[in-house]
């Protein structure tokens, strides 16, 4: 197969902080134990040939009918193009060069000049608010990540393996979380809901973060599908296919709310060693997000949080940011948040961002201060991930 023709970097040592892959169709059926395997999660066919996403043994709700086959479409929306062997599957036959296979993902990279890359699912961001069943959510999380470990295992340390861990019970993300470490799991992200509906600084969850903190990985908030009782609501239900735009310009809403209760509830001081990343919803807000949590917390309004210092002590301590390399306006907010807070991701392969992300991160970085240029390329998170 003939790799497409990518642009590439001209300078070295860029990271991709949050690249996605597609898992393998029959990931699940392979995975999971025995006793959930009637369950797993599959790709099905309709009577009219159209994919479909099943979860615990019925069709999905908010994956409408054909759309695993645009989940990778990346590439052919850049107009990267190159021939695949038919599978009959557009969910297979759709996908950009090298993300549903590791060698063709490294190429991939050789021909950009990213160094390493950092991989989050794609199935893994629509199957969670489809099973309330939170047992079986749980293995659905432990096939995956014993799965994307061998993704990248003979990567030589160039493809990252980031775990799911489902929040819903708190025990068993625990004890997930400690053996996909030692899988070579290099950290984990939880989505911006939790079927609990406690929030992610919950006292409940306080076992999660210690567990993070004693194994040194970092904790990322990712969007997600949410449950319908999860999604913005004061405007009615918005929620479908002719309200998208509004869903994606404002999903930065739900992750930025889930992020700011690790403050509320105190979680920094309890785990100074925890790192913490918010990830796929930009960067340009930070500035403005930590001046208005100081602002609160110097009122009568921080008299409810349990906290020894600033908000915007502890961001700069503990907290990182995943932004989008054509959001140019981010330039202006890393000198002041700080120039070692922020990394730069592709999305790669989801339609929801450009597939020009090489060109705009080379835009990206010629707009900033040569100091803070090798941290946005990849220092910061290596640093992050403790990777350097």
């Amino acid at each position: 197969m003939t790799p497409p023709q990518l642009p590439s970097l001209p300078m070295s040592g860029a990271v991709d902080a949050d690249g996605h892959i597609l898992e393998a169709p029959d990931l699940w059926e392979t995975y999971l134990e025995a006793q959930y395997r009637d369950r797993a999660v599959r790709i099905r066919k309709d009577d009219d040939g159209l994919e479909y996403l099943e979860v615990n043994g019925r069709p999905c709700k908010m994956v409408r009918r054909g759309a695993p086959s645009s989940l990778g479409v990346m590439d052919q929306l850049g107009g990267f193009t190159y021939q695949r062997e038919p599978t009959g599957s557009g969910y297979v036959d759709n996908a950009s060069f090298g993300s549903m296979d590791p060698t063709e993902r490294l190429q991939r990279l050789d021909i950009e000049n990213i160094e390493r890359a950092f991989l989050y699912p794609t199935l893994g961001l629509l199957w969670e608010p489809e099973c309330e069943d939170l047992e079986l959510s749980m293995a659905y999380a432990r096939a995956y990540n014993r799965w994307i470990v061998d993704f990248c295992s003979d990567s030589g340390g160039r493809l990252i393996p980031i775990a799911h861990i489902p929040f819903g019970l708190p025990e068993l993300a625990e004890a997930e979380l400690r053996r996909t470490a030692k899988d070579g799991a290099k950290g984990f992200f939880a989505p911006p809901f939790i079927w609990s509906r406690k929030a992610h600084g919950h006292p409940d969850h306080h076992r999660i973060f210690a567990a993070a903190q004693e194994l040194g990985l970092p904790f990322g908030i990712h969007p997600s599908f949410e449950p319908h009782w999860a999604a913005p609501s004061r405007f009615g239900k918005m929620t479908g296919k002719d309200t998208a735009f509004f869903q994606n310009v404002a999903l930065g809403n739900v992750i930025r709310e889930g992020f700011t209760t690790l403050f509320q509830y105190g979680v920094f001081d309890l785990f100074p060693e925890l790192k913490v990343i918010v990830l796929e919803v930009g960067a340009g807000w930070a500035g403005y997000w930590i001046e208005r949590m100081d602002a609160a917390y110097g009122s009568p309004l921080g008299q409810s949080v349990p906290l020894k210092h600033k908000p915007s002590d502890y961001f700069r301590r503990q907290c990182w940011i995943s932004g989008d390399p054509d959001e140019r306006s981010v330039a202006g907010v890393i000198p002041f948040v700080g120039e070692d807070r922020f990394f730069w991701a592709s999305d790669f392969p989801h339609s929801d961002h450009p597939p020009e992300y090489i060109p705009n991160l080379i835009e990206l970085v010629s707009l900033l201060p040569d100091s803070a240029r090798p941290g946005l390329l990849g220092q910061n998170v290596l640093d992050c991930y403790g990777l350097s």
